[in-house]
């Protein structure tokens, strides 16, 4: 079987938790012998990870008919695709697309990140998947998150091959219900046109069926796992060489993840425990209010912000900390405590968030109860029996999570929509 992914993310150039999750689902299905997986995404750079699936950056796909050379072609994009797929995909462009600002080769330019002109590449993306869908052989389309369901819509449309979406999050969860029409819009689009509808989480799955008005037997929970730890992330020590107790936030600074009952909890926490120091890891577009917050809350001194972290850098943070918190307002999963609980790190998580569904030894709260978000805190510094047991049981159950079990869901799901679309013709 052969399947087309769109995705926005592929480690090691990565935002968030959708390029982690891409990366994990896609190295957990290659255990499939008879399945091969072409990995579109808009920007490809040459350093990812081509050992499982093949990767194609849309930003070396022609839409643009050019005289070049094969020399050219070698020297401008040798290091991400091979000269004989581009002059494949070349003669495979399907109208004329001459009014767009092409390179020398024909190629639109993408960012590889979240622009402010988003809505733009995300169109592109879809013109190029044209392309790429009347080029590639496949049996079956994966589009990953909003974002690219126009493309997957558009490689259905030429294909003829069924159309299957994930939905990672939807924006009733990164908006707190204050939902952008133009995004719900092309979110409803996808899962109108989709043969079947992936969701991270049972709580998903509800919102994309109420929200959404989709057919309860169209969507499929299949939750989200985490990758072993290498031999060099196990032998990481921690960075922590004084007495206090480290409790860290690690994730966007947004709206949606709620920051701010993380601060609040930590301003009730120093009031009955001043040994402990609190971390905000990540950057996001509430940071300078979190630092004013801390500021008000005179915990200023107590309370680091470390910006932006990845690769290693994230396990060095969780590694030196006692305690992980997730006190997000609508998560559609999280990984991260999952990540957290693989290096024996206890964790809180809000009950409203996806993966909650799947772990029993973390302490779950609701995000809005600071108390108790801050008593959970507590008491895991402060009880050295339940702070050995959240951390070796945690472990236990995380490592017991694996992206086979998950891509193995994934696969019944593509032989679903094949059986039912070749039935059909």
């Amino acid at each position: 079987m052969k399947a087309l992914m769109f995705g926005w993310e592929f480690p090691p150039h990565i935002l968030g938790g959708l390029g982690t999750a891409s990366y994990g689902l896609t190295r957990g299905m290659s255990i499939q012998n008879d399945l091969e997986i072409t990995f579109a995404i808009p920007r490809a750079r040459g350093d990812e990870d081509q050992s499982f699936l093949r990767i194609i950056g849309l930003n070396n796909i022609p839409i643009v008919w050019k005289d070049v050379k094969k020399e050219l072609v070698e020297k401008r994009i040798g290091k991400t695709m091979s000269p004989k797929l581009y002059f494949d995909l070349q003669s495979h462009i399907y109208a004329n697309f001459n009014y767009y600002p092409t390179n020398e080769l024909g190629c639109l330019e993408f960012s590889g990140r979240y622009p402010s002109n988003l809505l733009e590449e995300i169109n592109n993306y879809s013109i190029v998947a044209g392309v790429i869908a009347r080029t590639v052989e496949i049996d079956v389309i994966h589009s990953h998150d909003w974002l690219t369901y126009p493309a997957g819509i558009y490689a259905k449309n030429v294909s003829g091959k069924p159309l299957v979406i994930h939905v990672h999050a939807t924006d009733f969860d990164r908006s707190r219900g204050n939902v952008n029409p133009q995004v719900y819009s092309i979110e409803k689009d996808g899962m109108d046109h989709a043969d079947h509808i992936i969701t991270v989480s049972n709580q998903t799955r509800s919102t994309v069926i109420e929200k959404y008005h989709q057919n309860p037997a169209k969507v499929t929970t299949v939750h989200n796992a985490v990758e072993p730890l290498s031999a060099e992330i196990q032998a990481i020590q921690s960075q922590n060489h004084t007495p206090n107790r480290i409790i860290t936030f690690l994730g966007r600074i947004t709206m949606q993840k709620g920051p701010e009952y993380f601060v609040e909890a930590a301003a009730c926490v120093l009031k009955k425990a001043p040994n402990v120091r609190f971390v905000m890891a990540g950057s996001g577009d509430m940071m300078n209010q979190m630092i004013h917050l801390a500021s008000q809350r005179n915990i200023s001194d107590k309370l680091y912000f470390t910006g932006f972290l990845k690769g290693q850098q994230v396990y060095e943070m969780l590694k030196s900390s006692d305690v992980y918190v997730m006190p997000s307002v609508s998560e559609p999963f999280g990984i991260s405590p999952l990540e957290a609980m693989q290096c024996g790190v206890p964790s809180i998580i809000s009950k409203q968030s996806g993966c909650s569904e799947i772990l029993d030894k973390a302490i779950k709260v609701d995000y809005w109860d600071i108390e108790a978000l801050a008593d959970a805190m507590y008491s895991i510094v402060t009880y050295p029996s339940m702070y050995e047991y959240l951390k070796i049981e945690g472990k236990k159950e995380v490592d017991a999570i694996t992206w086979e079990d998950a891509g193995l869901k994934v696969r019944r799901i593509y032989d679903k929509v094949l059986s039912k679309t070749n039935n059909q013709s």
